[in-house]
């Protein structure tokens, strides 16, 4: 049975939004010869580079900003001199469809088709992989064509046999990495810490070139799925000579939000009827037991082979002072010990994790549930955690 996909309006203004912001590109590859034997002419076919300057790409940007009643952006905002877009969606209102059919949008208008998917985790890209399976019938209704996508990889089971074939084909060539696959920097004993070495590395199967010089040589457009998760992975972006950066997340983090030209936030989310009503996190706050020791258990987290381990908001001396932390801890942990010797948790040592009831119990006889907080806890602080359990 094929499945049938409907075209949300929203969906449409998102691809719609950033295809503008490169308004006066003109459509086009660029075509390189890398070698040439007798037999042999090895050809690259890569992105087209911009023909726009950082003046009208910002203009572009502002115009969006200005229609939408975005925060206009002073300048065109780069990372490591990679113009960088924002793309703010609710989770729930199909992220991975938008940057789908953005992908087809951009290689309609202006000739692109080489791109990156870039993910937090090994599951989720595993999804994205799905998704792009599900879709490619619809997608080639809309569009005519089909993209040709695979999981980048390489580990015990050798070589992704499509690294060749991104950079020297004229399709719209798509690799699907999680952000492990290049972070050399990984001090874990995985495999995936040897794969990410692999990347950077002369391969036999690859006639000796490595992965990431041909991967860089097509100019990919980035496309960051949950770019909040990436962390300092980030700093490696560069290294795939993108042509932009394209940032899709519910949550962007308020330093990293770079030139947003779509937002649909939960509120507008919620108004569209695309997801379920909002629920704001009732605080309650119990009495302190005669000590002015703060605490917010934030969550029991359950491991299916370990004992559960919770969230646990506390207080915590600095050298600048006082300062609210959100901190894991396991049973035994002592409160008085993690918080820097603050004789207000003396006799904070983690007793039991109760996963059942979700509790957290202590020795002094103390015992808090999910939700709930101790000590002084002023209204602004209340908003904030409601705020951040509602996200």
């Amino acid at each position: 049975m094929k499945l049938q996909f409907k075209q949300q309006g929203y969906q449409s203004d998102a691809t719609q939004a950033v295809a503008d912001c490169f308004a006066g590109q003109t459509k086009g590859h660029r075509k390189e010869i890398t070698e040439r034997t007798e037999l042999l002419v090895h050809e690259i076919f890569a992105n087209k580079k911009f023909d726009l300057n950082d003046k009208e790409l910002i203009k572009n940007v502002q115009a969006l900003q200005k229609e939408q009643g975005l925060n206009t952006s002073k300048q065109l905002e780069t990372l490591d001199g990679t113009p960088n877009f924002s793309i703010e969606m609710e989770t729930g209102t199909g992220k991975t469809y938008v940057y789908t059919k953005t992908m087809f949008e951009l290689n309609k208008k202006y000739g692109w088709s080489k791109f990156i998917i870039m993910v937090p985790s090994v599951a989720i890209r595993e999804g994205v992989h799905k998704s792009l399976e599900i879709t490619a019938d619809h997608f080639q209704d809309l569009y005519g064509k089909k993209i040709r996508f695979s999981i980048y990889y390489y580990g015990a089971i050798g070589c992704n046999p499509n690294i060749k074939s991104f950079a020297n084909t004229a399709n719209i060539e798509v690799l699907i990495m999680n952000y492990q696959a290049f972070n050399a920097k990984k001090k874990d004993k995985e495999i995936r810490g040897e794969s990410a070495r692999k990347i950077y590395q002369k391969l036999d199967a690859l006639q000796s070139e490595r992965p990431i010089d041909i991967i860089s040589r097509a100019r990919p457009i980035l496309i960051i799925d949950e770019p909040q998760r990436f962390g300092k992975s980030e700093s490696l972006f560069k290294e795939f000579n993108p042509l932009c950066v394209l940032r899709y997340s519910a949550t962007h983090k308020k330093d990293k939000k770079y030139n947003e030209v779509y937002r649909l936030d939960a509120i507008d989310a919620y108004n569209q009827k695309l997801v379920k009503k909002i629920k704001v996190k009732g605080i309650e706050v119990l009495g302190n037991s005669g000590t002015n020791s703060y605490l917010f258990l934030d969550a029991v987290n359950i491991h299916p082979k370990r004992y559960p381990t919770a969230s646990l908001e506390f207080e915590i001396k600095q050298k600048t002072g006082i300062k609210k932390v959100l901190r894991k801890i396991t049973e035994t942990d002592n409160l008085l010990n993690l918080s820097n010797e603050l004789k207000q948790y003396q006799g904070f040592i983690v007793k039991e994790i109760n996963g059942l009831h979700n509790t957290v119990s202590f020795t002094n006889g103390i015992t808090i549930g999910v939700g709930q907080s101790i000590g002084e806890v002023d209204e602004q602080h209340i908003r904030r955690i409601q705020i951040r359990e509602t996200i």
